[in-house]
């Protein structure tokens, strides 16, 4: 319950403590009327069984108060992964809560630093990462929780003017702001998502606050009340990569130009940071499933997850939640699109090996597949994908011949660390099992362009040196489209790393060498390789993707007659 004389007490013990009551009565008398404790108070008593987000529906529900938001502004909320939301304060209270039932109606793991007007409210309690100066060690705890929300992938919301904005020469604006979300996102490297609130407070408010700002804040639960019926609208840009932002400039000058920025979102005007499309939210998992049952189900893993090969459809929930996913997942180890879903025209003549989690009712992850003889016959060679990236000519026929490629591959990032991999390539062999000519597996497969250049320089003069082009009879040949050339340094260097007298030992310094980086070779370069002999595998170049985050392919051909006994018996005999 709202306890106005305990609160005002607190943080004005000598305004209205020390005076006698004969002062403070009236006074106390006044400011209840101002502050509509016993309205409040009743409204508490009447929904005390509410809190988060019913509570805040509540709220607004009894000021008849609304929010407008455009459907594709509201796909730029990420549904999930850490993110740190700011926008400005036009109201002080009711705004907050807007924004906050917004997120809240795409992901629930949504949290805002409190102000002092929402710290008043229990039900909120659950949605508040509380901050004040009271005292050093409380702000200590506070500040860890907030650290530890980004730690938990949740979305924090920020009001970094700390106060409700007043009116100014240029308009209805913010104060000055707060560095404070900026030294979140730092620690966090997580990305901000601007959004700007077009709303006001009465004259009145704006009048009293040009001749005290003290005063004008005695009004505000009074301004709340003033808008009742009314309907504000929010403008949600994209989200601002943190690596987006320069590191040339003071944190001062950083934060007015964030600031900058969201305004600019308000205006509908260019934006002062290179921004990221968000990806697309999530589709209907009942229709996914329902889609899915109309595919060719391949085989039932022991933990119940079900491998299918789909065929694209026009407009299917499957490809869509397919394409979403693979953005997600490339965007996480700094490769992607760029856009909302990874989509392409290849999808359409391609076919896809998707693993499915019947409990969880969601898809694992996938592998785009094509049998390049069907392909080419339909569509010549321009129709297989590595082609825009290798040219795959005449010197490639001997692994085109028989072939089935591989390509966009992922597990979603919530399975990392499963045998979600492995049951996705026990699919690609129930395909190879029912297609017997298939002889050759080829395909890209990427580094990302977030390794630092020594790091991708080891990557691949290894595998050039160990499984690269001449290693073994009828080796084909391609052209990169943009080639990835090592130096003669950079290749001296790495002759001094892996001498080349012994595979293993190289690995073991090549792992070792990645590791002082905090990195590892990449999972399916480790899966290509350690599926075959290896006079079985061949890299036959390596080429720079600038459509794709400018991430390093290598190009794989497997020979799938020369598995390891091992891997024919996991993937071709069971």
């Amino acid at each position: 319950m709202l306890n106005l004389e305990q609160s005002l007490g607190d943080k004005y013990p000598k305004l209205f403590r020390d005076p006698p009551k004969v002062v403070t009565r009236p006074l106390l008398g006044a400011l209840r009327m101002l502050f509509h404790e016993r309205e409040i108070n009743r409204f508490l008593e009447e929904h005390q069984n509410l809190t988060g987000f019913a509570f805040i529906e509540k709220v607004l529900d009894h000021f008849h108060f609304s929010w407008e938001v455009g459907s594709r502004d509201k796909e730029n909320i990420p549904t999930t992964g850490r993110v740190v939301i700011v926008a400005n304060h036009p109201l002080g209270a009711l705004d907050a809560l807007a924004l906050i039932q917004l997120v809240g109606e795409v992901r629930s793991d949504v949290k805002v630093v409190a102000n002092d007007l929402l710290l008043h409210l229990e039900p909120m309690r659950p949605l508040l990462l509380p901050v004040d100066n009271l005292n050093g060690a409380s702000q200590k705890d506070q500040i860890k929780a907030i650290h530890e929300a980004l730690d938990k992938e949740q979305a924090v919301i920020f009001f970094p003017a700390g106060e409700v904005s007043r009116l100014r020469p240029n308009g209805v604006r913010d104060g000055r702001w707060n560095s404070g979300f900026l030294r979140f996102a730092r620690r966090a490297d997580a990305p901000l998502l601007p959004v700007y609130i077009k709303a006001r407070n009465s004259a009145l408010f704006y009048g009293t606050s040009m001749l005290s700002k003290a005063l004008s804040m005695l009004l505000l639960v009074q301004e709340m009340f003033g808008q009742n019926a009314r309907t504000i609208r929010m403008k949600v840009g994209e989200i601002i990569p943190y690596a987006n932002l320069r590191r040339d400039v003071s944190n001062r000058t950083l934060v007015r130009m964030v600031k900058k920025h969201l305004y600019r979102v308000g205006k509908q005007r260019g934006a002062v940071f290179t921004t990221e499309k968000a990806i697309a939210h999530p589709q209907p998992r009942q229709l996914i499933k329902a889609e899915l049952k109309q595919a060719r189900h391949l085989g039932t893993t022991r933990d119940d997850k079900a491998i299918y090969l789909f065929d694209y459809a026009p407009d299917s929930a499957v490809m869509k939640e397919i394409g979403r996913l693979r953005e997600l997942s490339f965007r996480k180890v700094g490769e992607g699109s760029g856009q909302r879903r990874d989509l392409d025209r290849y999808d359409r003549d391609y076919r896809h090996l998707v693993l499915w989690d019947n409990d969880a009712l969601e898809i694992v992850g996938a592998y785009r597949i094509g049998e390049a003889a069907h392909i080419v016959a339909n569509n010549g060679v321009d129709g297989l994908y590595t082609h825009t990236l290798f040219d795959l000519g005449n010197g490639f026929e001997p692994c085109r011949e028989n072939a089935l490629e591989l390509g966009r591959s992922f597990v979603q990032p919530r399975y990392w660390g499963s045998r979600a991999l492995d049951y996705l390539w026990q699919g690609i062999g129930a395909y190879v099992k029912h297609h017997p000519q298939i002889r050759h597996l080829y395909g890209p497969v990427s580094i990302s362009d977030t390794y630092p250049k020594p790091a991708r320089d080891a990557l691949i003069h290894y595998y050039q040196q160990y499984f690269g082009i001449g290693r073994g009879a009828g080796a084909p040949r391609v052209q990169p489209r943009l080639p990835y050339v090592l130096g003669a340094g950079a290749v001296a260097e790495c002759r001094a790393l892996m001498p080349g007298e012994d595979a293993d030992a190289d690995f073991k310094a090549l792992r070792a060498y990645l590791q002082e980086f905090g990195l590892s070779v990449p999972t399916l370069y480790k899966q290509y390789t350690d599926v075959a002999e290896a006079d079985g595998i061949h890299f036959l170049g390596f080429n720079v993707d600038p459509d794709f985050s400018n991430c390093i392919d290598g190009l794989i051909c497997v020979d799938l007659n020369r598995l390891k006994p091992s891997k024919r018996k996991r993937y071709l005999e069971n």
